[in-house]
């Protein structure tokens, strides 16, 4: 009997109904759990057309096989919908240690739906599930939110909540659980739509019960080895994120005034000794022996005496290269706002950039903006535009749409500032000195993120990464926000164990993919692509699949769209894969080799197979 046995619950706001649900084996065998499981069921319910922001969208918070079980780092949540901001399939990871609270009250994937009449929460402990009224909650920050959930539940609760943001439907609002975020895509938005204000959970029990626990504690200390003989996890455990201020700055990829230029006057005084002299310790997440999370404190200046865990290195950007400011106390103070309102600090600072160069240029004035002098290095408008964005108030209700519809909105040739692949906003790093991370925006099924296609790889590894392991005849790679993986990691073959417990072997990665890129046929979600270019999916498969022994590549990547066009039936100029993986051969000069381009993982999309041949 396999002792893995995920359960989910549906909770239907609209008929305030609550039922919980075992996973059928078949699923968990084909899709593992996280992501899989729950792209596989926003497929599988979700209707085509659904509006985002509707009743009828679906807010789906999931956790992987490995959270709450001791292996290290594995606890994170992730949410995923229809995006507001995008319009199409989206997911959103959060930390802290909601992920392994859930797995220790039984649950794998909490599935959302409807709307309620009034704010409410829901509260989850051991199996015993309740709708409770939020109404005094409605209007409070994140912070007060958890805080007072706290009191009524006592501190053995964790929560995932919004804050005004979500309330006010700001299209790339966030959820929070302690000062982690499910930060991108507008999931918070989602979730005020629903009136859904937290997610409160209780478990008396925090333990897992395993298959294989032997093998699995084997796995555990080769893991916390391998950690420790790292020193890029050295790195991060002494500054997080911030060493790539000093690295993208050198390349010249720091985005600063809207992408204009690579690299920000004086980003020394932002850079990792000078936070480290405002750091008062460090945070991580559940199991996780990184401690990435840094809590800064601003000693003096306008904003003396700001706090939280945070800002890291896109925050950092967002409101320092997009203004270009320097000032370390405003990005702190920005930091500190954006979670207390829940909102994306990436799309926020992208959004606000976006307009200071729209006041430079003349496009908007004074007027528009009640009165706020966008102009390069006062941050503090950009502090003020914060607070009128997450509460929609005057020129901040038209931020709050995001770039995409902002622009649109203002017109003037607005929209050739707005910095953005498929609605998402970019993040901080400049695609033309990093085209593997451009590569990475422009096939990622969400739009621009920075995971997909990690920019670190290019910097640090150069070239030889990806020739040895694209190289491998027959092989699989997985173009991830590692850039490259191949089929041997160990708690991947251990997830996919637990898995398949009674099957004579586990299934392997590339079987998994298979099994995903079966709902490759069809739509994406009803965001417009059509059948003729979604059957080119199955033809690379069954292209790989017959030329494998001759030594085709099998070529795993987030999301591959040809010829795409925005919501209002205009070619994006950003999604011009072929010319991508043109570059992509000039680069590696890769040998005769058939690769076929496959998703991994998000699905249902749309795939087109490549031949790459050297010349």
């Amino acid at each position: 009997m396999n002792s893995y046995v995920p359960k989910l619950l549906r909770a239907d706001l609209t008929s305030a109904t609550l039922e919980e649900e075992v996973i059928p084996q078949n699923v968990v065998i084909q899709f593992v759990g996280g992501r899989g499981f729950g792209v596989r069921y926003l497929y599988q319910e979700l209707s085509p057309g659904t509006e985002p922001l509707s009743p009828a969208n679906k807010l789906i918070f999931n956790i992987g096989p490995l959270a709450g079980t001791g292996a290290l780092s594995f606890s994170r949540w992730i949410v995923i919908t229809k995006s507001p901001l995008t319009g199409s399939y989206f997911r959103s990871v959060g930390g802290a240690d909601f992920g392994a609270w859930l797995r220790f009250a039984g649950l794998q994937m909490i599935i959302i739906e409807g709307r309620a009449a009034e704010p409410v929460y829901l509260y989850i402990e051991d199996g015993h599930y309740e709708i409770r009224d939020a109404s005094e909650l409605w209007g409070e920050d994140t912070v007060k939110t958890q805080r007072r959930l706290k009191q009524i539940h006592g501190d053995g609760v964790r929560v995932a909540c919004i804050g005004p943001a979500g309330e006010k439907l700001v299209r790339y609002a966030s959820i929070l659980s302690d000062r982690r975020t499910a930060g991108r895509g507008g999931v918070g938005a989602v979730m005020g739509s629903k009136n859904l204000k937290a997610i409160v959970v209780r478990a008396t029990t925090r333990k897992v019960t395993l298959p294989n626990a032997d093998e699995f504690k084997v796995l555990i200390k080769e893991q916390a080895a391998g950690n420790e003989a790292d020193p890029s996890i050295r790195g991060y455990r002494a500054i997080g994120t911030l060493g790539n201020i000093q690295a993208t700055n050198v390349f010249g990829i720091f985005p600063t005034r809207n992408f204009r230029e690579g690299s920000l006057d004086d980003w020394e005084n932002i850079s990792a000794p000078e936070y480290a002299k405002i750091k008062v310790k460090d945070h991580g997440c559940y199991v996780c022996p990184v401690q990435c999370g840094k809590l800064y404190r601003v000693p003096t200046g306008p904003y003396a005496g700001a706090s939280n865990e945070g800002p890291e290195y896109e925050t950092i950007w967002a409101f320092a290269g997009s203004i270009a400011s320097t000032d370390i106390g405003a990005t702190v103070a920005a930091d500190t706002l954006c979670d207390d309102l829940g909102v994306d600090t990436i799309s926020m600072g992208n959004t606000i950039g976006f307009a200071y160069v729209l006041f430079e240029r003349g496009i908007i004035s004074l007027k528009d903006t009640d009165g706020l002098a966008l102009t390069y290095g006062n941050y503090e408008a950009a502090i003020e535009l914060i607070k009128r964005i997450g509460n929609r108030q005057g020129f901040g209700d038209v931020l709050a749409e995001g770039t995409r519809r902002a622009a649109s909105y203002i017109g003037k040739g607005a929209e050739a500032y707005a910095m953005h692949v498929k609605g998402l906003e970019l993040p901080g790093y400049d695609p033309r000195g990093a085209k593997r991370h451009g590569l990475g925006y422009v096939t990622s099924p969400i739009g621009g993120s920075h995971n997909i296609g990690y920019v670190s790889q290019e910097i640090h590894n150069g070239h030889g990464a990806l020739l040895k392991s694209i190289m491998a005849p027959g092989g699989i790679v997985f173009f991830s926000r590692d850039l490259v993986k191949i089929d041997k990691e160990p708690f991947s073959r251990l997830a996919l164990r637990i898995a398949e417990e009674d099957t004579p072997r586990p299934i392997s990665i590339a079987e998994l993919a298979e099994s995903l890129g079966r709902l490759s046929e069809a739509c994406l979600l009803g965001s417009g692509f059509n059948d003729e270019a979604a059957s080119v999916a199955t033809e690379a498969w069954v292209g790989f699949k017959t030329q494998r022994n001759q030594g085709a590549v099998l070529w795993l990547v987030p999301w591959a769209v040809l010829n795409a066009a925005d919501h209002e039936g205009r070619p994006s100029l950003t999604l011009d894969v072929h010319n991508w993986v043109q570059w992509w051969d000039s680069a590696f000069e890769l040998l005769d080799t058939k690769v076929f381009v496959w998703p991994l993982y998000d699905v249902p999309i749309i795939f087109q197979s490549v031949t790459s041949r050297r010349t």
